[in-house]
């Protein structure tokens, strides 16, 4: 991939101490699951990628390869592409024309991996495309800021911080092609750790080694099971959180009494990312003409712990030092942009208000209700976040966002007809390897429409073969095989290759799943092997045990056939009755 060598096209320059000047084209970008993604197009075709810092070359979706028709060849014999979820033997592709705001490169290459990058989104932005550049990450504002310095070398780059106020320092290794990434130090526990400056990994976490080195015992008595987390590669990890004492740059700030969360990998490179958690709660320059680092704290949590049962974490900074814009955002699209960003660091109301005003400035715009109504959902506010999608809709009536997001509402509420007439206006108007495929595919499945669930399966996996979701997708096809009875040795390929992909089996969904399949078949013994390792995972899974408990009713292990049957009834009171429509009964 081309750096921005065309970065002059789009100069402006101001005085930053005596000879310091620097020329700098600026990337707005909205926080979208917690990803900075920037617009751009591929051969004047509107695309999405997000920004990460910790790639060493920018990445592209093999759906939006299908999609595009790109062209592609081998990579270098013995490239590897090593993330969070395993290791993946990537081919390039060559786009005839990528722009990126004003700027337009020819023949760009790109990496196609096995990453899954969500809904809506083509790929990521790499280091090589900022290759000698200095970047400024101000995400709490929605903008990235790449710049050419000259003149530099002994100012401090930090240009908004106020005399008197206090910045941090970090000294990083040298960025070079071979080795592109954002490297430095901290000590944590006291501890010397290598820590990377990763805006692509959703959250920061330490590696399960790093976290043994400071003194760690993942088994320890305040340890929490934070799930599985996923990266390049076919594989999910587990995770954690972990108290620590202290949180420490050696040249700023310091965090006392946190936790952390850890990782059961080994990247290799790094001891800790510093993930897009850490980048919204600070502002940073990285000076690549330095070998510095400068960040300013902005507030709140700087660790995000959401979906566990951590404690609160201590802060670096008094609390009530929240955000506060520097200037009031300029027009719609910043003050969505900013909007995006409070609800990253679930400042929930401060995003609902700056969305409701980008859409009172751009009222015709669907974007600003269908994001206002994520972040009803993210409050748990249902009924706000339907009406906010019905109003993207009425403007836009093809958003398929908007519509996957009111379909898995209108399941949730009973709505079966409502939600399959959004689906299949999406199924009409998606690419056959969009990503959003996948989500269908759950949908159909909540739904109970076996038969669309496995067409909308059948597309995706088809294009997603290196995919980390990939064994989700393979036990939703199993499961929907299952229950239709359709396609059963197919159905025990899917569920045994998910089984093989999901960290040795530690997913109860998909072992219940091919309980289930087993229970169909009458393979009653290998049915109650796999609820046994469902249940042992989530003891009040309820499929898992009422299952299991018909298994053992069938190989007259009454009693315990009878106990779990109760203990799923007590649950979920209904559930006798999905197995009933299944045709399964005791």
């Amino acid at each position: 991939m081309k750096s921005l060598a065309l970065l002059c096209a789009l100069p402006y320059a101001w005085p930053s101490h005596a000879t310091c000047t620097r020329t700098a084209v600026d990337l707005p970008v909205v926080m979208t699951d917690n990803k900075a993604v920037v617009a751009a197009k591929i051969n004047d075709t509107e695309v999405r990628f997000f920004i990460d810092s910790g790639a060493f070359f920018s990445h592209i979706t093999q759906a939006t390869v299908d999609e595009f028709k790109l062209r592609t060849r081998n990579a270098p014999p013995g490239l590897r592409v090593s993330g969070i979820g395993g290791v993946s033997i990537p081919v390039l592709a060559t786009v005839k024309a990528f722009s990126l705001k004003n700027v337009t490169m020819t023949d760009v290459e790109f990496l196609v991996t096995g990453g899954h990058f969500g809904a809506g989104v083509n790929g990521i932005l790499g280091q090589n495309l900022f290759q000698d550049r200095d970047v400024e990450y101000n995400l709490a504002e929605g903008l990235i800021r790449v710049m050419k310095d000259f003149d530099c070398s002994n100012a401090m780059l930090a240009y908004w911080v106020k005399p008197g106020d206090p910045v941090s320092a970090v000294d990083i290794d040298r960025i070079t092609p071979q080795y592109p990434h954002i490297t430095g130090a901290v000590l944590v526990n006291g501890v010397k750790l290598r820590v990377t400056f990763d805006s692509g990994a959703s959250l920061s976490m330490l590696t399960r080694s790093a976290a043994e080195r400071v003194g760690i015992k993942l088994d320890g008595p305040e340890v929490v099971d934070a799930g599985l987390v996923l990266g390049i590669g076919s594989a999910a990890v587990k995770s954690y959180v972990v108290p620590i004492s202290s949180f420490r740059f050696e040249d700023g700030e310091e965090i006392k009494h946190t936790r952390l969360r850890v990782a059961d990998v080994d990247l290799g490179f790094t001891d800790m990312l510093l993930g897009a958690d850490f980048f919204l709660s600070h502002r940073l320059f990285v000076a690549q003409s330095q070998k510095r680092v400068y960040f300013t704290y902005n507030g709140g949590p700087v660790f995000n712990l959401a979906n566990t049962s951590a404690a609160p974490q201590g802060a670096a900074q008094p609390a009530e030092q929240l955000t506060d814009p520097q200037h009031e955002p300029a027009d719609a699209a910043a003050w969505a942009r900013r909007g995006m960003a409070f609800a990253g660091r679930h400042q929930f109301d401060r995003a609902l208000a700056d969305l409701t005003r980008a859409g009172e400035l751009e009222p015709a715009n669907p974007e600003y209700s269908f994001e206002r109504g994520r972040i009803y959902l993210q409050k748990n506010d249902p009924n706000d976040a339907l009406a906010d999608f019905d109003r993207a809709l009425a403007l836009q009536p093809d958003h398929v966002q908007a519509l996957m997001s009111r379909a898995e509402l209108r399941i949730h509420g009973n709505d079966i007809a409502g939600a399959r007439t959004d689906l299949d206006v999406i199924d009409k108007t998606a690419a056959s390897q969009a990503e959003v495929r996948f989500d269908m595919a759950l949908a159909y499945e909540d739904a109970r429409l076996m038969s669309s669930a496995i067409k909308q399966a059948d597309l995706w996996i088809s294009s997603h073969e290196e995919d980390s979701m990939l064994p989700v997708a393979l036990r939703a096809r199993c499961r929907a095989r299952a229950v239709i009875g359709k396609d059963l040795p197919l159905a025990v390929k899917d569920c045994d290759r998910a089984v093989a992909g999901s960290t040795k089996g530690a997913n109860p969904l998909i072992m219940e799943s091919r309980g289930f399949l087993f229970l169909r078949l009458g393979n009653y013994d290998k049915a109650i092997a796999d609820y046994d390792a469902a249940i042992k995972i989530n003891p009040q899974f309820a499929m898992a045990l009422y299952g299991r408990g018909i298994a053992e009713m069938k190989t007259k292990k009454i009693a315990q056939g009878e106990s779990d049957i109760a203990n799923a009834e007590k649950l979920r009171p209904k559930i006798a009755d999905v197995f009933r429509e299944d045709g399964i009964t005791p």
